[in-house]
């Protein structure tokens, strides 16, 4: 940043500014996609004026980026947009930590953790450190050019001409009276604490951006990683001491395992007959058995990281007790899948039962992966497999649609006989409305179709209701998409009515059935 320090300040004072233009007072839309794609070209693009090129290992990072950034555009359902904002945002930063050492591949824990307390640092006094050493680089002032105070005396003499011609003008036309008015009413009085609140925070975060670009350019070649030459904090636990918390952990996970197997391929007539019903069965088992999965990966990682191996044999008399604790979690997230494969079958698709889905298949790879990470004694390398499964759980959310998948799924399950929750279908959101409308075309069983119809009825009355004003920075495509599925249905859908004298808003079918227009499902 030494070459162009002027470019570089003035650059971040408009990214900044843009942050206000596309977000203050509207809601994110496309703009978030937008403004990510800004801050990395714009970052590349100045350390490249620079010198400064990025590893090629960082450009891996550039890949999730944009998945996430695209994805945030994409997605409505709450969990999947969520997720898409804040990893576009910590995915940025990890490209700001490692732009130029590129080793994020062998970060541990503690490398993860020194490293973003590094760019804090950064933010917080890089830009101000900076800004001090290239002032005294610089050279002396030149003399004030007389340009320059000349054409600040004729603007001055040019305002008083200018407000004459244009009170004459908008005399003459109505439309241009109206946008001058739009225009004068940014310089009332009355705005100025609003201004002056707005360029507070977009200094700040010119400061705070300038950082982030300071600490990849200065900052992110400095890859000395923790623990490498040897444990960052000293193996303290016996061997012997965690054999034990092992093996009592195992033994204890192996008798549940031997409970289970009765219920595996007994399913409802098992469950009745040791006295539970079938939804206490299924309902109580799946969260609680996820729960201690993923407790039992705190606790091998916790004792991997602090239990001692002197020879060779500990090390894979460890493991081997890695890999049976694994094993039997395994065959309790087995149980876990197939209890809530019972519960959906018996209640229905929701969110939480969706993500329970995919977390559990995800949380699998990741007890694979620790389990041989360990016997080949690439303990830093845990890191990377947690990094891995956040990307690839979080990615599998946009890719599956959550909200589509609970209307399939849903609907495929009302053709097998079972119920059919219309309010719980027209509160998805408008990831869900594409799909709604695309099978209420295809059905052709009647009562598919008029619940499906009352769902889209209650999602059109909703729509119909006043929105807040919002221009191209709030445009979200799902909410586009759903806005052109509608308008085809227009006609079909007036055969229903809608009851919304009180809470919750009701839709009549043509038969008389009413159905709810929303639905608190929890679980």
């Amino acid at each position: 940043m030494k070459k162009h320090p002027s470019i570089f300040f003035f650059s971040v004072l408009v990214l900044a500014w843009l942050f206000d233009f596309l977000f203050w007072n509207r809601s994110a839309g496309i703009s978030f996609a937008l403004y990510i794609l800004l801050l990395l070209g714009a970052g590349v693009f100045l350390l490249w004026r620079e010198g400064f090129q990025p590893h090629r290992n960082t450009l891996l990072l550039f890949l999730p980026l944009l998945f996430f950034a695209i994805f945030s555009a994409l997605r409505r359902e709450p969990l999947t947009a969520f997720l898409t904002h804040t990893l576009s945002l910590a995915l940025l930063a990890g490209v700001a930590l490692t732009y130029r050492g590129g080793r994020w591949l062998e970060y541990s824990l503690a490398d993860y953790l020194q490293k973003f307390g590094g760019l804090l640092l950064s933010l917080l006094a890089r830009p101000a450190l900076s800004w001090a050493e290239w002032r005294q680089q610089a050279p002396a002032k030149p003399q004030a050019n007389p340009a320059l105070w000349a054409a600040l005396r004729g603007l001055f003499l040019s305002l008083p001409v200018l407000a004459f011609f244009a009170a004459l003008l908008s005399s003459a036309d109505l439309v241009f009276a109206e946008r001058l008015e739009s225009f004068t009413s940014l310089f009332r009085l009355e705005n100025l604490p609003e201004y002056i609140f707005r360029a507070v925070y977009i200094s700040f975060l010119a400061y705070m951006l300038a950082g982030a670009y300071l600490h990849a350019a200065l900052r992110s070649s400095e890859e000395n990683l923790l623990g490498q030459e040897k444990p960052l904090v000293p193996r303290f636990l016996g061997f012997i001491e965690a054999v034990f918390v092992l093996g009592s952990v195992s033994l204890l996970f192996a008798s549940f395992v031997l409970v289970q197997f009765q219920y595996f391929f007994g399913g409802q007539a098992n469950i009745q007959l040791q006295g539970y019903t079938y939804a206490e069965y299924a309902r109580r088992g799946f969260g609680e058995l996820v729960t201690v999965a993923f407790f039992a990966l705190l606790l091998f990682l916790a004792l991997s990281a602090t239990a001692k191996r002197q020879t060779p044999s500990q090390a894979r008399a460890f493991a081997s007790l890695g890999l049976a604790l694994f094993g039997l979690v395994a065959v309790m997230l087995v149980s876990a899948y197939l209890r809530l494969n019972l519960y959906e079958t018996a209640y229905g698709f929701t969110r939480l039962r969706a993500y329970t889905h995919v977390f559990i298949i995800a949380l699998a790879f990741l007890l694979a992966a620790i389990v041989l990470l360990e016997f080949l004694n690439r303990q830093r390398a845990f890191a990377l497999a947690l990094f891995l499964f956040v990307i690839g759980f979080s990615a599998s959310l946009p890719l599956l649609n959550v909200d589509a998948f609970i209307v399939r799924q849903n609907i495929h399950r009302f053709w097998a006989g079972e119920d059919l929750d219309v309010g719980y279908l027209a509160s998805l959101s408008a990831d869900a409305t594409p799909i709604l409308v695309e099978m209420y075309q295809a059905a052709e069983y009647p009562p598919t179709r008029l619940r499906l119809g009352a769902a889209l009825a209650c999602i059109q009355f909703r729509a119909a209701e006043p929105a807040p004003a919002g221009d191209w920075r709030s445009l979200h495509l799902a909410d586009f998409s759903a806005a052109q599925a509608l308008p085809p249905l227009a006609e079909d859908l007036k055969i229903y009515q809608i009851d919304d004298s009180s809470y919750p808003v009701t839709v009549i079918a043509p038969h008389g059935e009413t159905f709810e227009c929303d639905s608190l499902v929890f679980d």
